[in-house]
């Protein structure tokens, strides 16, 4: 009985993954970052609130170690000072499962009073939302059910929001050839580490 139970948990999770809208402008984004962070000099900046947050600040430390400068920002936070990292030429990344949250909503207005101009892709369970409407490129999650019992906590949703984080990264480290040897220069340490330099020896 709870090995069924898992399987279905298991089976939920894989096929929200599936149904990933593959129509999205992924290579739209992944372009946009490159544009904007590898040939304007700026960085990617992440931003959400609680669970979707913490994915975001996942995605921000992963672009950083694979070749694209990147930094989370909260954006209570953003309200009292932090939005001073902001700069022109940074592009942001905003992730709502919603795509109402308030304090994300604020802080794009908050972003355009200091660089009008500003950029945002949008990662949200709901593409006709007001955040969406704000996005020059909206990824939708497909809207998952959430596989918790009540049908409120963050479960699959982030599993999905992470997998298209993932796609964003891999995608772009493709498109600026990121190679072992760069991805050594940023993880000296542990295995990672030692695995990269051996790899990047092996490149020459």
């Amino acid at each position: 009985m709870v090995n069924e139970e898992i399987a279905d948990i298991l089976t939920q999770e894989a096929n929200a993954v599936r149904n990933i809208p593959l129509d999205s402008d992924y290579e739209g984004a992944t372009d946009l970052i490159i544009e904007y962070v590898h040939h304007r000099g700026g960085k990617l900046i992440t931003s959400g609130m609680g669970k979707a947050g913490q994915i975001a600040m996942n995605m921000a430390t992963t672009f950083s170690s694979t070749g694209t400068p990147a930094s989370f920002l909260h954006p209570s936070e953003a309200q009292h000072g932090d939005l001073g990292i902001v700069r022109e030429n940074d592009v942001m990344l905003l992730v709502s499962n919603s795509g109402r949250t308030r304090e994300l909503v604020e802080l794009v207005d908050l972003t355009r009073g200091l660089v009008p101009e500003m950029k945002f892709i949008v990662i949200t369970g709901n593409p006709e939302s007001e955040l969406a409407r704000e996005a020059a490129i909206c990824l939708p999650t497909g809207a998952p059910a959430e596989v918790c019992p009540l049908g409120l906590t963050p479960t699959t949703s982030t599993t999905v929001m992470t997998v298209i984080g993932d796609i964003l990264v891999v995608r772009t480290m493709k498109k600026i050839g990121f190679t072992n040897r760069e991805y050594a220069k940023r993880h000296h340490g542990g295995y990672l580490g030692s695995k990269s330099r051996a790899q990047s020896q092996e490149e020459k």
